[in-house]
């Protein structure tokens, strides 16, 4: 499938209107029109929730470091508006191919499960291509391309670029993630010319969202993914495409 515009990425979800990374939040990203989902991971005792800090002060009732808990405990917090933590089970069972899915490895431990996820899922209809694998953490990415290279690796840079399109089309990626503040169309272009996508974060303002547009970004990550799916001259976009 194709589309002429923005591909949206909902952000934790939709987290502009709902606590992120909660299943009320991939909810509210579906009903906005998101064609992606993008959900952070980390592994705990045998499960993979899904939840952005190192800390659990910030979104759950909770206090202390996210892998100093068991799997029991972080269930019973509170995560927003009574939501629990998700695990990626449930928000894949969510989504239920509605839309993709790039999950983030965000902890220590996370590739092999999280490939072992994957292939199960597959057997329930979840195609590659509606799967991208982030990571900031460089050789993440690498236990995953080891492991299984069909899966599609998205690299994020959190500050200038440099050199971040030749660093990912060194380890095969699929995609790379651009900080919005630091994003231009030389590196853009120098993306473009390795056939690597090239999606920006996180992009709310209508103001940047032109601007990303302009620049001719492949898509965006977004808390409001209403304010994206505006701009788009094309619809109905499920994966990544």
């Amino acid at each position: 499938m194709n589309m002429t515009g923005l591909l949206c990425i909902g952000h934790r979800g939709a987290m502009g209107h709902a606590p992120e990374n909660t299943l009320l939040s991939f909810k509210k990203a579906l009903e906005l029109g998101a064609a992606c989902v993008e959900a952070d991971v980390y592994h705990v005792d045998g499960n993979l929730v899904v939840f952005h800090d190192d800390r659990l002060e910030r979104t759950t009732n909770g206090t202390g470091y996210l892998l100093d808990h068991d799997f029991d405990t972080l269930r019973s917090l509170d995560a927003g508006d009574g939501e629990r933590i998700p695990t990626l089970g449930e928000l894949f069972e969510t989504v239920d191919l509605k839309a993709g899915v790039n999950i983030e490895l965000k902890g220590p431990g996370t590739a092999r499960p999280v490939v072992e996820f994957i292939a199960a899922r597959r057997k329930y209809g979840w195609r590659d291509d509606l799967i991208l694998v982030s990571s900031f953490n460089h050789s993440r990415l690498e236990a995953v391309r080891r492991r299984d290279p069909r899966i599609r690796l998205g690299v994020l840079i959190a500050g200038p670029p440099g050199d971040a399109a030749a660093v990912a089309a060194g380890l095969g990626a699929y995609s790379v993630h651009l900080s919005l503040a630091f994003v231009d169309r030389g590196v853009v272009e120098d993306a473009h010319s390795r056939g690597l996508r090239v999606f920006v974060f996180t992009v709310n303002d209508p103001d940047d969202i032109v601007r990303m547009e302009g620049l001719e970004v492949d898509g965006v990550f977004t808390n409001y993914p209403e304010r994206v799916l505006s701009h788009q001259k094309g619809g109905g976009v499920i994966g990544w495409v």
